[in-house]
This record gives C-alpha cells, structure tokens and sequence, in this order.
C-alpha cells in the first residue's frame, strides 16, 4: 500500500500543472516570448523539446498559479537567463543601440543617398542641359539646321 502510495504521489508530482484556460492562454503568450537558452535557432520555450524548455515552462506555469504578473515572471526569468532570454529585449540602457542602430542607419544611408543625387543634380551635367548653344562645333549638324532651316535643337 505504501508503495502504491509513493508511486501515485510520484506520477502526480511529473504531471503537468493544470491552469484555467485564461490563465493557460497567459502562460502559452508568456512562453512565446521567452526564448529557449539551448537552442541555436532561438525559438521559443513554446516550441522548444529541450529538457530546459521544458522546465521553463513548468515554472511559468508554477508563477502563473502563484499570481505573479507578466513583467515579474520575465524579470525573473531575465535575471536568471539575462536578457538574451527575452524574445522582446526591454528598450532602456545598451538595448537602446540594438533598437535604434538600424533605424539610425537608415536615416544615414537615406540623407547619404539624397546627398548624392542632389549633388549629381547641380552638376556639369546639368549645367550642359541648360545652355543648349554649348554643344561643341559640328561642320555637318551646321549643314543640316541650315538646310532644314532650324536653327535649334
């Protein structure tokens, strides 16, 4: 009997904790954005088979249970992992650059680019376009503005 016992008490300590559906809706959101510290392809503990994954999501669950909020089962998680763990790294401090160093980028490649063409706008090119007269001197285009008589372009 006793062994029975303990073998019951064992199966229900390794089966999963059962949530309300709202709370398991808030546990799978929470589990797509934590990030599995394992794999290389950087999915999240939702997808992820690791054992650690696996873990994870035991213990989002436990915290769900527990009544903690969002942001303190990521602090928790960020803490433990640091912020790599995070699918949605915080935008303060260093993060900063990672969030606005393309943005920043683009803006410099933009006003570069509009630098350039605005250059080539104002440029010999230009200037020969608008003085038609200043073509070099042609014996045979001469000839024929005389016999067609034009005297333009």
């Amino acid at each position: 009997m006793c062994l029975s016992l303990a073998f019951a008490q064992a199966a229900a300590s390794n089966a999963p904790l059962t949530l309300p559906p709202a709370q398991e809706q808030r546990a799978v959101a929470i589990q797509k954005n934590l990030r599995c510290p394992l794999c290389d392809t950087g999915e999240s503990i939702a997808d992820s088979r690791s054992d650690i994954s696996i873990k994870m999501r035991e213990s989002v669950r436990e915290q769900i249970a527990d009544g903690r909020s969002d942001s303190e089962i990521y602090t928790f998680f960020s803490q433990r992992y640091g912020n790599f763990v995070l699918l949605d790294p915080p935008k303060t401090g260093r993060n900063l650059l990672l969030w606005g160093g393309p943005l920043l980028a683009l803006a410099g490649g933009g006003a570069a680019l509009w630098a350039f063409l605005r250059r080539r706008d104002t440029g010999p090119v230009a200037a020969a376009q608008a003085t038609p007269d200043a073509e070099p001197y042609d014996s045979y285009l001469e000839q024929v503005r005389r016999d067609t008589g034009g005297g333009g372009a």
